[in-house]
């Protein structure tokens, strides 16, 4: 019947599944090869990261889309903890494809091109160092990873691909100058065995890295999506860690791309909020921000099935915003041996007090105004672009106010670059300045958004 016909599903044979894995993996650790062997510095993040994208929308309904050991044994501990994922021994047979074919692809990379390159933390910097860099955004690649299917329960998930893409552009620009950004170790496995300026064996020390950080993004996704463990969705926990993870990724990601002096900052951090909100939108509304959080509360709407949040649980959901912050300033700070940079202006260094609350305001301004209209109303909402929406404000503020104020546009951001340098150099004033004119921007926005979508409220009448 034709019924039934639409109900059948075919599932791919195992034999599918460990093509598309090893096709997948090839393809990636031959484009992260090419990129750093041709010294694409300015491009090679997002050209490794478009070639994530792609293979996960082409492959991801035959294997999954994992082209990583640790992704794939993250989802086999989320399954062992009685979620969603797959089987240790599946994690296991993936997990032998993906290393051969990097191994391959590496080989094929330096006959190629004739050159090699060495798997090792980038001068300066030691272990502990870069082994923190690849567990923190391989962390975040394996949990936007586990997301994704809850996300799709809260409304339409066609931005799966970039969302697991894009998290490529925030750690390779963000920790890329520390530890060569790889995250996968498959990849690491391949440059390694073909390098050998180092010796072989580094591999092996990033390889327990990524794996952690697979393992501990499916325990921190138990605390965030109870509901797709057989428990009850939502709670304050869940909110307040929701929050205070997105903050934090956030946060980090901008101090390791100011640090770094990435090419593509504003670009990173972006792409870093784009994929945090589309992880934990579902979660906590993903506001990562008290300004927007501000926002919200001002203009008197919520998410769709979710209950208006209340003066005192916006107060938490600050509180752990800020918390966020710093702690992820002081992050990046260790891991740059208590370097930091000071809260103000960016390149040219002379604009006034009255230059950096006008830019900060406006695109304060502009990211809470879009944060509300895509995600709050019925007109404008927008489930599946909302991530893309939302982070590409902060693409656009953070290079046009970049040399005036820093493109901050968040208190939370604020407190922590202040927190971090020690509030040396007018730290205590300037992130009073800048958290105040950030939170007036919220309001306003909030304010704007309540007269140009009243027609969400309106009372319909029929004549």
């Amino acid at each position: 019947m034709p019924s039934a016909a639409r109900e059948y599903q075919p599932v791919p044979t195992l034999k599918a599944q460990l093509v598309a894995e090893f096709l997948g993996t090839f393809m990636l650790t031959f484009t992260v090869g090419c990129n750093v062997l041709l010294k694409s510095a300015v491009w090679g993040g997002i050209s490794i990261a478009c070639m994530l994208m792609v293979a996960v929308y082409g492959l991801a309904g035959i294997s999954g889309a994992h082209f990583n050991p640790a992704v794939s044994i993250s989802l086999a501990t989320c399954r062992s903890l009685g979620g969603h994922g797959i089987q240790l021994k599946t994690a296991a047979m993936y997990t032998v494809v993906q290393l051969l074919a990097a191994l391959a692809a590496a080989g094929c990379y330096t006959m190629l091109c004739h050159r090699h390159f060495d798997l090792a933390p980038a001068p300066g910097f030691g272990l502990w160092q870069a082994g923190l860099c690849e567990f923190l955004y391989t962390f975040m690649l394996c949990f936007v990873v586990l997301s994704m299917p809850l996300a799709a329960n809260d409304g339409p998930n066609d931005f799966f691909g970039l969302a697991v893409g894009f998290v490529m552009i925030a750690g390779i620009y963000g920790a890329g100058a520390v530890s060569g950004g790889f995250f996968n170790p498959a990849i690491s496995l391949g440059i390694d065995a073909w390098g050998d300026d180092h010796g072989f064996g580094w591999c092996l020390m990033y390889g327990i890295f990524h794996v952690l950080g697979g393992v501990a993004a499916a325990f921190v996704f138990k605390v965030v999506r109870n509901e797709a463990f057989g428990g009850l969705r939502g709670g304050m926990i869940a909110e307040l860690t929701s929050e205070f993870i997105g903050t934090y990724m956030l946060v980090l990601t901008l101090g390791l791309n100011v640090m770094g002096k990435s090419p593509a900052g504003a670009f990173s951090v972006g792409a870093a909020l784009m994929c945090m909100l589309y992880a934990l939108g579902g979660v906590s509304g993903g506001n990562f921000n008290p300004a927007i959080t501000l926002a919200v509360l001002v203009s008197g709407r919520s998410p769709r099935g979710a209950a208006r949040k209340t003066v005192i649980q916006a107060g938490w959901a600050v509180a752990a915003q800020l918390l966020g912050g710093v702690l992820a300033a002081l992050t990046y700070s260790a891991v740059y041996l208590g370097g930091s940079f000071r809260l103000g202006p960016g390149s040219s260094g002379t604009a006034g007090t009255d230059a950096i609350m006008g830019v900060e305001f406006v695109f304060t301004f502009v990211l809470c105004y879009v944060f509300l209209a895509v995600t709050l109303s019925e007109t404008t909402g927008s489930p599946a672009m909302c991530g893309l929406a939302v982070g590409s404000c902060i693409t656009v503020g953070g290079v046009a106010a970049s040399s005036i104020s820093g493109g901050v546009l968040n208190p939370a951001a604020a407190l922590g670059i202040a927190s971090a340098h020690r509030f040396a150099e007018f730290g205590v004033y300037s992130s009073i300045v800048y958290s105040v004119t950030q939170l007036l921007a919220g309001v306003a926005a909030a304010s704007v958004f309540k007269v140009t979508h009243k027609v969400d409220v309106e009372t319909k009448v029929e004549y």
